[in-house]
Formats: structure tokens, sequence, C-alpha cells
């Protein structure tokens, strides 16, 4: 015990400001890679190889089994360069995170302008829960969505209610997939979205709730997604759905997206959270899930 704390003493004797600062940046680091891969499949994944790195390191320290270690020995470098390629989801949400911090996440487009174009996705989504046809509205912001919209059917179009609700008409050509706007315009529609990697999402959810959070897990865009079988009005953004909104609940979102208050990346749920879960005497209680 007496030499454990010598050892321990020993350590903290030569620590100084660079060796602390050093500590913390790696723990940072780890920190990140784990909040980040938190609810996906690579959680698996990861198990898998601190079982595999655990098992080598027993095998190799306590048993002399030459010919086990030298296969092991060769195959280590290929699973080191294996790791890239498993974990590329996260690594490519990561680095387009570490491109959208510190920006401001605003629109392009002025407040005489963007207020019409909010008006217009508000009416659509409840005319869509009234008659039960499922909807989903994605809008552009800083990242953009052109690899996607090229999966639909270019429109270029002004933002108006009569051409949102007749494209996702049932049984129509272009009812199928997501409408993308970006600024006033509708710029596709029947486009097809990538669909959430996470595990924590709702097993109940459709494939347009699904589509509405992977969207928004690889951008920063802002979906709104309306149910076909509850006629539920939800908005995504970062991962993460609002459920359950009226009318006036989505129009203070999409307006507080459209014109944020000096706002940056972080801090919005909060003041959405805050905002959707005020009580309303009859109103449904709203939520939000997500990770």
């Amino acid at each position: 015990m007496a030499d454990l704390i010598e050892r321990i003493a020993f350590i903290f004797t030569r620590l100084d400001w660079l060796s602390v600062l050093d500590i913390l940046l790696v723990a940072l680091v780890i920190y990140s890679f784990l909040a980040l891969i938190r609810g996906t499949q690579a959680v698996v994944l990861l198990r898998g190889i601190i079982f595999l790195v655990v098992a080598i390191a027993l095998l190799t320290e306590f048993l002399q089994l030459r010919a086990f270690s030298w296969l092991l020995r060769t195959a280590l470098p290929s699973l080191l360069l294996a790791i890239p390629v498993i974990f590329a989801p996260e690594i490519r949400r990561a680095l387009e995170r570490l491109g959208r911090a510190g920006t401001v996440l605003t629109f392009q487009t002025r407040e005489a302008e963007a207020q019409p174009v909010i008006d217009a996705i508000a009416d659509t989504a409840v005319r869509l829960s009234e008659r039960r046809h499922g909807g989903l509205i994605v809008i552009e912001r800083q990242v953009g969505l052109k690899n996607y919209a090229d999966t639909g059917v270019a429109l270029d179009a002004s933002v108006t209610v009569e051409l949102l609700v007749q494209i996702f008409y049932p049984n129509t050509p272009l009812h199928d997939g997501a409408v993308i706007i970006k600024g006033t315009r509708v710029v596709a529609a029947a486009c097809v979205m990538p669909l959430t990697s996470s595990e924590t999402a709702d097993r109940q959810m459709g494939l347009r709730h699904r589509a509405a959070l992977g969207v928004t897990e690889v951008s920063d865009a802002v979906a709104v997604v309306i149910s076909e079988e509850t006629g539920a009005i939800s908005v995504a953004h970062n991962g993460r759905m609002i459920q359950r909104l009226d009318a006036a609940r989505l129009r203070h979102i999409l307006a507080a997206f459209y014109r944020p208050r000096g706002g940056v990346n972080g801090g919005w749920l909060r003041a959405l959270r805050r905002l959707v879960n005020r009580p309303r005497g009859g109103d449904e209680t709203p939520r939000v899930t997500g990770d």
C-alpha cells in the first residue's frame, strides 16, 4: 500500500500545466467520440473491438501462445485500418458538426419573405393533419441538400399551400418522399431521405419520421413531418424530434429557425422545450424525443 502511495505521489510531482492540458484534451476527445456514437449501431461494434483488445492483451500476457500471438500481431494492423471504415458515418457526422461549429444558423431570407413561407408550411401541415394525409417537408439551411434533391423531381416553384397539399395528396406521383424547400422556393419533391441510424428512436415511428430524423442527423435541416395514421404534426432538428404540435406552436418553432435571435448551434433545444411545453388548456402536451 505504501509503495502504491509513493508511486502516485511521484506521478503528481511530475505533473505540470501542460501535462494536465494534455490529459484533458485526450479525455475530451474520448468523451466527444462516445457522445457521438451513443445510441447508434457503432456502440455494439465498439464493444466488440474493446472485448477483442482485452482478450488479446490477456492471452499474450499470461499465456505463451507463439503461433496465436504471431497471428494477432499480423492481423492487428488490418484491424486498425478497418476502424475508419467501420465508423465512417460517425466520423463524417463529427466532421460536419465541426465544420458548422461557431456559425450562426440563419437563413439568407429577409423577414418579409420568410413569413409567407412559414404560414404556408404551417397551413399545409394543418390541412394534411385534418385529412390524415402523410407529409414530409425538409427546410434547407446552411448545409446544402442538393444530393437528396437530385433523387426527386425538380420543381423550382413558389411555396404555396395549394402546391404542397397537392404534392402530398395520396396516390399522386409525388406524394411519396420529401419536399425540399430552400429559401422561398420548393426545390424538389418525392426526394429520398436517409433513415435515422439511432437505436434510441421510437420503434413505432414510421418511415417518414425516421427519414425526418435521418436528414437532420446528417445536416442542419429542419423537417416538418405529418403522420398519416394519427395526423400528428412533428418537427425534427439535429436528430431530435418535437412531437404533438398545433398550428400556433409550429409557427413559433419555424419562426425561431428562420429568424434566430442571436442564436448559434446549441441552446436551441432548451428554448424550444420551454416553448412547446408551456401548458395550454385542452392541448395535448408536446414531447421532445431523440438522443
